[in-house]
């Protein structure tokens, strides 16, 4: 009995010490669990690295960063601070480069990116790059469009790893921004780039931090974007003022067809502003001129829209105002529509076919529009040279011999 009884004590003491266990590994849990959701600092999957002991201030001295992979072994760190990020990208390396570029719509062409590396003599490097095109050529050094703040710039190796540091000030926050990533196991050379041997687009969050694949319907959406607006503003509605200004001869044909055309202009100009908006609100894509000459030009085709209605009779002493006001604002709109079809081909780095296609539009309507300014000045010059009046002279009653022998 007394046997049972020691046995049923040591099971109890076992029970105990397991309960206990459970219960303060369970409190350490909900405290770690408690002090990272409180914490600013989320590692996620990346690396327990300290960067902060080879990176040179002011990186060295940031302790709340958002950690994510990215690809492969690339691990993207961020912090916002007011109107700065703080982003530090750390990859596998040996020799070569790295880069990180940032870009509209997850192309390389018009993508500004920021590449680090180390020289032959050990001596780590890092430059921003404006990538114009495909081509090694068009790998502009000390160029792009990344708002990057006083604050140099810093790389460095870590091991087998590299670390390229920076900051952007923006006004606007970070919000899904393209990121490309790519890398080459060959030194630049004078600065010059060689080829990359593998790359990648994603999606990053930087509201999140969460990533995701670039996907066409960016591509697809910008391209829907700029062949819209060059069909309405670049062929449509030039064809209609064409109509307007030269072939008002045919009363009442012109009226009907140059009315019918501009509105289905200003439709595809209407569609060409609201593909951009919704590419901005996708990607957040910050283009102050072509954004704001765009919305002038819609608030020049909405008065152009608005004079149609409220246009005074022929015989109103208003109607050459009138007259003035409609083809001036016109001619304003479709200078400054043809300009913000060059900014948003710039912009978004179009290729040669683009530009060249656009350009064959341009010279046609020039050409035809040279070619029937002539004609019209031609024929006004034919009617100032003829007289006014044309008046017979007045010889009164018709009178005629009466002496003429009659016919026997």
């Amino acid at each position: 009995m007394a046997k049972l009884r020691s046995w049923t004590q040591i099971w109890r003491s076992i029970a105990e010490v397991c309960i206990l266990n459970f219960v303060l590994n369970f409190k350490i849990v909900t405290l770690a669990d408690d002090t990272g959701s409180n914490s600013i600092v989320s590692e996620g999957n990346c690396k327990n690295t300290n960067y902060q002991i080879f990176l040179p201030p002011p990186y060295q001295n940031i302790s709340s960063t958002i950690c994510k992979p990215v690809w492969h072994s690339y691990e993207l760190r961020y912090t916002k601070t007011g109107d700065t990020t703080t982003i530090i990208l750390s990859a596998p390396y040996t020799v070569g480069w790295v880069g990180i570029g940032f870009s509209r719509d997850g192309m390389m062409a018009g993508s500004s990116a920021m590449v680090g590396w180390t020289n032959k003599h050990g001596h780590a490097k890092v430059k921003q790059f404006y990538l114009r095109g495909r081509r090694q050529s068009e790998v502009i050094v000390e160029k792009g469009e990344l708002p990057l703040n006083n604050v140099p710039a810093a790389v460095a190796t870590n091991g087998a790893e590299i670390y390229i540091a920076f900051q952007l000030q923006t006004t606007i926050p970070f919000g899904k921004q393209p990121i490309l990533l790519a890398f080459s196991t060959k030194r630049p050379l004078n600065h010059h780039l060689s080829k990359h041997e593998d790359k990648t687009a994603v999606i990053f969050d930087f509201s999140s931090g969460s990533t995701g694949p670039v996907s066409n319907w960016l591509v697809e959406m910008r391209k829907n974007h700029g062949i819209v607006g060059i069909i309405g503003w670049g062929l449509i509605l030039p064809v209609g003022a064409i109509i307007g200004r030269y072939f008002r001869h045919k009363d009442p044909l012109w009226f009907y067809l140059h009315s019918v055309i501009q509105f289905v202009g200003f439709a595809f100009g209407l569609a060409t502003v609201l593909l951009g908006l919704q590419l901005y609100r996708s990607v957040h894509v910050h283009i102050p001129a072509h954004r704001g000459i765009g919305i002038f030009v819609l608030v020049l085709s909405i008065l152009q829209i608005l004079a149609f209605f409220l246009r005074p009779d022929k015989d109103s002493k208003f109607r050459n105002i009138w007259n003035l006001y409609h083809s001036w604002f016109g001619r304003m709109a479709l200078f400054f529509a043809a300009l913000n079809i060059v900014l948003g081909m710039r912009a978004a780095g179009a290729g040669n076919n683009w530009k060249i296609g656009y350009g064959f539009l341009v010279s046609i309507i020039l050409v035809a529009v040279i070619v029937l300014e002539v004609m019209a000045y031609l024929k006004r010059s034919q009617k100032r040279s003829l007289p006014h009046t044309f008046q017979m002279d007045s010889v009164g009653e018709a009178t005629f011999p009466t002496n003429l022998a009659k016919a026997g």
